[in-house]
Order: structure tokens, then sequence, then C-alpha cells
């Protein structure tokens, strides 16, 4: 049987794994490279990558929308053509793949058993407040992006500040899930239910977006960093 391939962004292909898996042909160095509690389950060829490593990747969605964000504000205010279709596109990946599929895991799978335990549960009170009022501007941009007033510019400081809103609302909440929720999640729960926590993401994942869901939606990121003129990582290191 041949392996199945996907697409890398820049077109090349490759035989396609589960996300969840790492060959660990590195051994020593892997070991040293990546902390224990990355890992579901241990020993075999492969390893089971975590729940809390796979929302950290889905934050990294998220980062590259606000990203395409931040350039939507940088042309307004230079008062140039900001792209509003790939402005939507990017709000319409917040809403399906951000707020409909990451944040409902928080709240489903995470949440609860901080709250079950009493561990910060002062953190998961504004986390949820702030899911909800994400979800809320993400509303009040898709209704600007789709107003006529947007064509007569009335719109646009509205949608400006709709943006930059989100944007700083999300920069710390997700900074603080990286670097408090999520590895204290690992301490909740036993090797077990975590390694099943993470069978039960990847489900969720494929029966939303495909079994190349994760992939899919990192190469439209790309498609709308490409045609703002932002993909090219280069252009953002520092000169001088």
């Amino acid at each position: 049987m041949h392996p199945t391939h996907e697409r890398r962004p820049d077109g090349d292909r490759q035989p396609r794994k589960s996300r969840r898996r790492w060959l660990t042909g590195a051994g020593a160095l892997t070991a040293l490279a990546v902390p224990a509690w990355a890992f579901g389950q241990s020993g075999g060829d492969e390893e089971d990558v975590s729940p809390a490593e796979d929302l950290m990747r889905e934050h990294g969605v998220l980062k590259r929308v606000l990203l395409v964000y931040k350039e939507a504000i940088r042309r307004i205010d230079a008062r140039q053509e900001f792209a509003a279709d790939a402005v939507g596109d990017a709000a319409g990946i917040i809403r399906t793949f951000i707020e409909d599929y990451h944040e409902k895991l928080e709240e489903d799978y995470l949440f609860p058993r901080f709250e079950q335990a009493k561990r910060l549960t002062d953190l998961t009170t504004v986390l949820r407040a702030q899911h909800q009022a994400g979800r809320r501007v993400t509303d009040r941009i898709t209704q600007l992006l789709t107003s006529k007033a947007l064509k007569d510019g009335q719109a646009v400081r509205p949608l400006r500040d709709a943006l930059q809103g989100f944007i700083r609302m999300y920069e710390p909440h997700e900074a603080r899930e990286d670097t408090v929720l999520f590895p204290a999640f690992r301490t909740l729960v036993s090797k077990q239910e975590y390694g099943a926590l993470g069978e039960a993401f990847e489900k969720r994942e494929h029966q939303l977006f495909g079994a190349d869901g994760f992939e899919t939606i990192v190469e439209r990121v790309a498609a709308i960093e490409k045609r703002l003129g932002i993909y090219d990582l280069a252009q953002f290191t520092p000169k001088g």
C-alpha cells in the first residue's frame, strides 16, 4: 500500500502521518529537547503528542491570524486598500477553527477539570468570559466587513477598533494559557486519561475538518498571508 501524502504550503509533497505522532529516531536528543509532560505515553517507535501541545499548535494558527489583523490595521492607518475579503477569510478561520473547535475543547475538557479540582478557577473564569467576548467581536468584525457602509468608508474606523480589540485581548489570553493553564493541566489527569484526551481531540478535529484538518487550516492561513504580502518570514527580520 502506498502512503498517503500531504501538500506543504510551498507545494512539495511528503508522506502524511498523524500529527499526533513523532518519530523518535533522534533518540536521546529527542528526550533532551522535549519535556516529559509533552507526551501522553512512552515506549515504542512513536510518541503521542499531548493535548497541551495540540492546543499550543492551534494557538500558532491564532497567532498567524492576529498578524493578518495587524496588517489590516496597518493598511487602514496608512489609508491603503486593506483587502476586506482576506480579512473576512481570516475571521472565518477564527470562527470555525478557533472559537467553534479549539475553544470548545478547552471549555468541554480543560476548564471543568480545573473547576472540579478547585485550581486556577479565577483564571478559567476570565478565560471563559474572554471566549464569549471574542465571539461577540468576531460577529462585529463580520458584520462590518459585509456592511454597505464599509464601501463608503464609514465602517473602516469601527472595523479597525474591533480588530485591535480582538488582538489586545487574545495576545495575553493565549500567552496565559500556554504558560500557566496548559502545563498545569497535565498534573490534573492520569497518564491514561491524558492519552485518551489526545485521541478525543483528534477525533473531533477529523469530524469537523477532515483527516488533514490542521494542515488544511494552516494552508488557508498561508494563502491569506500571501495575498497580503506578509507570508515571507524574512521580511520581519530587523535590518542593521
